[in-house]
């Protein structure tokens, strides 16, 4: 039997929903996925100076590109569970001490090896990790009407990071050098995230997210059933991102090779990341008005329209109004996954189920990008490896039909 004091703390909890303090957490959220996201695009841009201090080929040198990737594949899962169970500052706390130690020791390392540990351990799975998909989950538990908006803001944190670090990055490893650039990094996580992290020190809202398990337990059928689920998501993530990663991996080398020069290629790619936050923000949107799964609809038709229309059209122009309307497409996917998940799951099992989910985006996206250069290397064009995105965007399409036939959660509070 709850207490009055307890009844008083979930009815003030629950009064937050939607309100002014759910704002202020989704803005703190933001930065710190803004922050966190240093991890994923640090090692982009000090690939060149670390492949000439180490002396290794540029293959080699894009090893600790792999680890960090994969590390924040495995990470997510993990740094969901950790959310679920003891609230999101227990992650960010752990994310913002591996990031900040994980760059002064990098700022130390003697060969490639050991920076490349140290970027997929420290901080791809227990770094950068605790600062997207756990966040996106706890976002969610705060919202209910404005839900995918909210997820989406949160999730472009993500983008942002792309955005605003690799031009400071590159001026002060220009000015300093890449070892004191790291060794900056380390201490501006620790000084920025801590004190970011503790004011999301308030639980998420007991009596919403316990209505909104019982809502979904009573609609959601059987445990195979939310497991046949959880599955057909993780496939679809894969999908969707194989297909996503042809134009975004390899845009920039197909403009060379076209003759138009890498510069081109580089401007379309940040075209494409730039409408990509529009996208992601619009989407969610778009999602409380008509749900997750047809906002997933809505962006894995327009991306795979855009696939179609680069086997045609390779023109200049045309390569940018095309990838444009694919930028405008594809960022509002992966936010699509966890208002999905909102929409079916248990609201308590929600970090871990995203974090599986984003798992299997940043899987596709490995695999889609070596795939198309495999495909590339073997027909000595890029126009199979459009076509193999297509048919694992057809895919992402059927599953996301699939589901679109199947129960809706009872309204609930959430």
């Amino acid at each position: 039997m709850s207490t009055p004091v307890g009844a008083e703390r979930a009815r003030t909890a629950l009064d937050d929903v939607d309100g002014p303090y759910a704002w202020r957490r989704l803005f703190v959220s933001l930065i710190l996925s803004t922050i966190g996201g240093i991890g994923l695009w640090s090692v982009v841009v000090v690939l060149p100076a670390v492949q000439a201090e180490f002396g290794v080929a540029r293959g080699s040198a894009s090893l600790p590109y792999t680890a960090t990737m994969m590390g924040f594949a495995a990470g997510g899962i993990l740094m969901g569970r950790l959310a679920d169970r003891f609230g999101i500052v227990a992650p960010i706390m752990l994310g913002a001490v591996m990031l900040s130690a994980a760059y002064v020791t990098q700022s130390f390392t003697t060969s490639l090896w050991q920076f490349a540990a140290v970027q997929g351990a420290m901080i791809g799975a227990l770094g950068s990790s605790a600062s997207f998909g756990p966040l996106v989950a706890d976002v969610s538990h705060w919202f209910s009407r404005r839900r995918g908006i909210a997820v989406s803001i949160v999730a472009s944190g993500n983008y942002l990071a792309g955005t605003i670090w690799p031009p400071i990055l590159q001026h002060f490893i220009e000015t300093v050098g890449w070892r004191q650039a790291h060794f900056g990094i380390g201490v501006f996580c620790a000084v920025a995230m801590v004190p970011l992290g503790l004011a999301l020190r308030r639980r998420a809202p007991i009596a919403h997210a316990t209505a909104t398990t019982h809502a979904t337990a009573a609609a959601s059928g059987p445990a195979a059933s939310l497991k046949t689920l959880q599955g057909l998501l993780v496939v679809a993530g894969l999908s969707c991102c194989v297909a996503m990663s042809m134009p975004q991996v390899h845009i920039v080398a197909y403009c060379g090779d076209l003759g138009y020069g890498v510069a081109r290629g580089a401007e379309m790619l940040s075209l494409m990341l730039g409408l990509g936050i529009v996208s992601r923000v619009a989407s969610g949107w778009i999602a409380d008005h008509i749900g997750g799964v047809r906002t997933l609809l809505l962006g894995s038709a327009g991306q795979c329209l855009a696939l179609v229309f680069y086997l045609p059209f390779d023109g200049l122009t045309s390569l940018y109004v095309v990838s444009a309307i694919f930028g405008l497409s594809q960022g509002g996917i992966v936010p699509s996954y966890a208002v999905i998940v909102r929409e079916y799951f248990p609201a308590r099992e929600a970090g871990t189920r995203i974090g599986v989910v984003l798992m299997s985006t940043i899987v596709g996206m490995a695999l889609g990008g070596w795939m198309s250069g495999a495909i590339f290397d073997l027909t000595g064009s890029y126009q199979a490896a459009f076509v193999n995105g297509i048919l694992w965007n057809l895919l992402n399409l059927s599953i996301a039909l699939w589901v679109l036939r199947q129960p809706r959660p009872v309204p609930a509070l959430a």
